[in-house]
C-alpha cells in the first residue's frame, strides 16, 4: 500500500499485463463503442486501421484495470481528479498482449487537508512489442500516512542512509 508519503518524481511502478482477443474486442465495442472497425474485421479492412481494431475507451478500460490489479497499490485506491491528456497513437490487435508503466511526474501535498495530496502521474501502455498504445496524463488524489506514522516512516529512512 502506497501513500503520498511513499511516492517521489522519478517513481515508476508496472502494472500487470494483458492479452486482448477477438472476442474481448467485440464484446467491449458491442456495449460501449458500436462502430464497424471494432465489430466487423471486413469492413475494418477499408478503415484507416486497415483492419480490426480495439476501441480506444477498451484500451484505457484495460489500462487501468492493469495498473489497479497491479503491485503498487495506493491507498484508499486510485482516485482521479482528472486527465491532462489522452492518447492512443497505435491501434491494439486482437492478440495484443498489453502491459501498463506509470510514472510519478508530481506530488504535491494538499495544503488545506493534511490527510491528503495529489499525484501527477503518466501512464503508458505498450504491446508486446514495445510500441506504445496509450498514453495519458493524469492527477490522483492520495492519502497521507497518518502523522505518527509518516514520523516513523521518515526515521526508517533516516536510518537507513
Amino acid at each position: 500500500m502506497l501513500y503520498l508519503d511513499d511516492l517521489k518524481p522519478g517513481d515508476r511502478h508496472t502494472g500487470t499485463s494483458v492479452t486482448v482477443s477477438e472476442e474481448d474486442i467485440f464484446a467491449f465495442a458491442r456495449q460501449f463503442d458500436p462502430q464497424p472497425f471494432h465489430l466487423d474485421p471486413e469492413a475494418a479492412k477499408g478503415t484507416v486501421f486497415r483492419g480490426l481494431a480495439a476501441s480506444g475507451w477498451h484500451t484505457a478500460a484495460l489500462t487501468m484495470r492493469m495498473i489497479v490489479d497491479g503491485p503498487h497499490t495506493f491507498a484508499g485506491g486510485f482516485i482521479g481528479m482528472g486527465v491532462e491528456s489522452l492518447a492512443w497513437p497505435r491501434p491494439v490487435r486482437a492478440g495484443d498482449t498489453l502491459t501498463a508503466e506509470s510514472e510519478v511526474l508530481e506530488v504535491r501535498p494538499s495544503t488545506k487537508r493534511p490527510d491528503q495530496g495529489v499525484v501527477r502521474v503518466r501512464v503508458v501502455t505498450r504491446n508486446q512489442n514495445g510500441e506504445d498504445v496509450l498514453h495519458w496524463t493524469a492527477n490522483l488524489l492520495v492519502q497521507r500516512r497518518s502523522p505518527a506514522d509518516a514520523s516513523a516512516e521518515v526515521d526508517r529512512r533516516a536510518a537507513a542512509e
